[in-house]
């Protein structure tokens, strides 16, 4: 199951992709899919995608899509793919690439030759930011949750 998007109808892997589809579109190209996510989301622009996912799959047509996109799946997982890191395509993983901001920047957008220069080098860096900044506060979640749990045992064992 999948869903298509309200605006394109391009299929989406599940309401994660969906949301980070939506937005995409809506930073690098400006076009309908903002002008749909500020109608239906106003706030979509601080939110991330889990949160705006399940918000907007609700506009979604749900489909059954016989393929799976590549650039959809989700290789955090490690599932669907045949591999220990998700993207089971046959090779060792003793990566000679270089890694970090370091790849980014030499790796070229879309399989091109050339580097990413004016409007689309911003907008990919702008990504970049937002990612950082969307992981750090997962991060910082995460370890609030974990001390409140911490607490919860300390209060327990004091009783």
């Amino acid at each position: 199951m999948g869903y298509a998007c309200p605006v394109c109808d391009a299929p989406q892997r599940d309401e994660t992709h969906l949301a980070n589809h939506l937005a995409l579109q809506a930073l690098v190209h400006g076009d309908d899919h903002e002008a749909w996510l500020d109608e239906h989301e106003p706030d979509w622009e601080s939110m991330n995608a889990d949160r705006l996912g399940p918000l907007v799959a609700e506009f979604a047509e749900e489909g059954e899509y016989g393929e799976v996109f590549e650039d959809t799946v989700d290789r955090r997982s490690g599932g669907s793919m045949g591999s220990a890191h998700g993207h089971g395509h046959g090779h060792d993983h003793t990566h000679s690439h270089p890694h970090g901001d370091e790849h980014a920047q030499s790796q070229p957008f879309g399989g091109e030759s050339e580097q990413l220069t004016g409007d689309a080098a911003d907008i990919f860096q702008e990504a970049r930011r937002l990612t950082k900044e969307m992981q750090a506060d997962e991060t910082r979640t995460e370890a609030e949750e974990s001390d409140d749990e911490d607490a919860d045992e300390t209060d327990k064992k004091e009783s």
